[in-house]
Formats: C-alpha cells, sequence, structure tokens
C-alpha cells in the first residue's frame, strides 16, 4: 500500500513537470524572442516567422520594423534569429535579412 503511495505521488509529480515543460513551449519562446529583441535593439517587432526547436531550447525568427517610412510598403524590416535557451533566456541574436515591406519573397 505505502509503495502504491509512492508511485503515485512519483507520476504525480513527472505529470507537473511535463505540464510545466509544455507551458513554455513555441508561444512562450515566440513571446520571450520578441519582447527581449524589441528591448534590446528599440524597434518594434512586427510577428514572428519561424519557431524551431533546437538541442539546447529555441530558435525564433522575428520580423521587426526598422525604418518607418510613408507609404507604409516601403518601410524597411528585418528578420532576427533568436537564441533562447529551454527557459527562454536569451542565448544570442542576429539579423540575418533586411528587406522592405512591399518586396516579395525572392
Amino acid at each position: 500500500m505505502a509503495q502504491e503511495r509512492r508511485t503515485h505521488a512519483g507520476s504525480s509529480k513527472t505529470a507537473a513537470a511535463s505540464r510545466a515543460e509544455s507551458a513554455r513551449g513555441p508561444e512562450h519562446a515566440a513571446n520571450a524572442a520578441c519582447q527581449t529583441l524589441e528591448g534590446l535593439i528599440g524597434h518594434p517587432t512586427e510577428g514572428v516567422s519561424a519557431v524551431r526547436r533546437s538541442d539546447d531550447g529555441w530558435c525564433v525568427v522575428v520580423d521587426v520594423l526598422e525604418v518607418p517610412r510613408i507609404p507604409d510598403t516601403t518601410s524597411l524590416l528585418a528578420s532576427y534569429e533568436v537564441q533562447l535557451d529551454r527557459a527562454g533566456e536569451l542565448l544570442e541574436y542576429r539579423r540575418v535579412r533586411r528587406y522592405r515591406r512591399g518586396a516579395a519573397d525572392e
């Protein structure tokens, strides 16, 4: 009986850890990347183009408005690749592309 209680308690701890890990999934990584990058570079984020899990955390591609212009279709945007650890802390970031809002992908 005591063995059953210990096994049940251990499985509930594992389930709680699993739920906590899923709460820190791609949505958390995307939000953390946007907030951190905006604070570092001082430009507003436009959105997230990609999120992928890496060996040590997450890689998020964030689109940023770097130079607003009128008309808006001529504004300059950039894509930044942001590397986060599993907890959502910044490891590194780099700009990988700069483009006009109205430009089609190549």
